[in-house]
């Protein structure tokens, strides 16, 4: 391909990502992939917003916010893990916080402070099975996660001492539970352990 159509091409590709599509950003390489029978199929979460044809300026704010805090939340689970979901987002004022469903639903209520990263992670968890899979109330019904996967991984952060508490349909350390326990490291670590929690068996 030429240097321009390589060009036009990409500019197409950009154009053609619309609000509501987080993409992880793709490396440049020359490397040649490796064989199909040495890759497994990496799953991606995607995902939409449903929107008045008509919107309100309230809806119209919530959406803008709402699309900020899912495409980075999205984008941070692409990068870091190969989890796959396709969610709708919806925008219902009368929910009291946000919440999500395994059936990949998630719903934003009116307060802008919930509109952010942190409760977007937190309810992309929940689509996954978190708090709402039988798997979840297999491996951690007991108050303790024991999944021996998950359980690895908070051992290697936090020492030989630490489990993973679950309560509630949610888990801590690393739940995103609430807006003082965001931290860019702790939102990293929160996918790594729901992927584990994945392997498991969540």
């Amino acid at each position: 391909m030429s240097p321009r159509k390589a060009v036009i091409a990409t500019l197409t590709a950009a154009l053609l990502i619309g609000p509501g599509v987080a993409q992880a950003a793709t490396p440049r390489t020359t490397a040649a992939p490796a064989p199909a029978r040495d890759r497994a199929a990496a799953a991606t979460i995607s995902w939409s917003l449903v929107r008045a044809s008509n919107p309100t300026e309230d809806q119209r704010t919530a959406y803008d916010l709402i699309t900020k805090a899912m495409n980075a939340a999205v984008a941070r689970y692409n990068n870091l893990s190969d989890l796959g979901k396709g969610i709708t987002v919806r925008y219902e004022p009368g929910v009291p916080t946000a919440d999500g469903n395994i059936n990949g639903t998630i719903r934003f209520g009116s307060n802008r402070s919930y509109m952010n990263e942190r409760t977007a992670l937190h309810e992309i968890a929940h689509t996954i099975g978190v708090g709402t899979s039988a798997g979840w109330s297999r491996l951690g019904g007991s108050g303790t996660w024991t999944g021996a996967q998950a359980t690895a991984l908070v051992k290697q952060y936090d020492g030989s001492g630490a489990k993973i508490s679950t309560g509630g349909g949610h888990f801590w350390p690393y739940g995103l539970n609430y807006d003082n326990e965001w931290s860019t490291t702790a939102a990293d670590r929160h996918v790594h352990l729901v992927a584990a929690m994945v392997r498991d068996g969540l």
